[in-house]
């Protein structure tokens, strides 16, 4: 299996996608117990064009999973860190949840690796309150990770959709019950001790941000303000909760490729 070892722990990755030797980069980041199959959805038409990495963010999936807290700043440096190991200077970005707020870190203080960002459902500031993550991480600590896997289905998607595709809800599930416990608190601590709101106006990548219909964490207007703090940024929204990439499968491949695809806008000549 492909691990690389950076900043003191192991991570896993893994490359799919075009073998031209000038096909752009896009690195895919997962949310908040899950692993690469997030993207499982994407990752057949997404390699046509791409050179797809994934990889399972520290504590999650394969990865080592070190005692926490974790921050963003160190997730972030996880992945220059990948990419320094691979060889890849410069990257599309598209993050969903924790790897959005991931994604907004790196554009923000590693503008130059970055080409274009995409952030899904992730709020640049963590909304919920930190007893709730206290308790969330005490709870996993505790061998609570299955009734905390039940709690987050139901929070990622809708009834409609738990009821549609129940094998598609019990394989992430299944994901998050086996999180090591110490991994998920440590990302946890990391959520909860985010905020880039200052930092929004230093992104200059061209961004889009996409956020579901009924996302608690981050609502429609949420995102819309979120996109308008960033210059030049565009804002969607799909019918869906926290993870449209699963529940909006289709639409949100359409709108990830239509942004990735689009010709940049000429330079102003003088």
């Amino acid at each position: 299996m492909p691990y690389v070892n950076v900043n003191d722990i192991s991570l896993y990755y893994r490359i799919d996608g075009a073998q031209r030797a000038d096909a752009p980069w896009l690195v895919l980041s997962n949310a908040l117990g899950t692993d690469v199959a997030l993207w499982s959805p994407q990752i057949d038409t997404l390699l046509r064009t791409f050179r797809v990495l994934r990889y399972d963010t520290r504590g999650l999936g394969r990865s080592s999973a070190p005692a926490g807290p974790y921050t963003i700043e160190q997730l972030s440096a996880d992945v220059l860190a990948l990419l320094d190991a691979l060889g890849i200077e410069r990257v599309h970005f598209c993050g969903v949840s924790l790897g959005g707020a991931t994604g907004m870190a790196l554009a923000a203080r590693h503008g130059e690796r970055i080409d274009r960002l995409i952030s899904v459902s992730a709020p640049p500031r963590n909304p919920t309150s930190a007893e709730i993550w206290a308790e969330r991480m005490k709870q996993a600590r505790g061998g609570g990770m299955p009734a905390l896997a039940d709690a987050v289905i139901a929070r990622w998607f809708s009834a409609a959709f738990v009821a549609r595709e129940p094998l598609v809800c019990a394989a992430i599930r299944d994901m998050i019950r086996h999180t090591d416990p110490e991994g998920y608190a440590g990302n946890c601590a990391a959520v909860a001790s985010t905020d880039l709101t200052a930092e929004l106006v230093r992104i200059e990548a061209p961004t889009l941000i996409l956020t579901g219909t009924h996302d608690a964490a981050i609502a429609p207007e949420a995102g819309r303000a979120l996109a308008a703090s960033i210059a030049g940024a565009r804002h969607v929204e799909l019918d869906a909760l926290h993870l449209p990439n699963v529940e909006q499968a289709d639409a949100f491949t359409r709108a990830v490729l239509n942004f990735l695809n689009e010709p940049r806008p000429a330079a102003s000549g003088g």
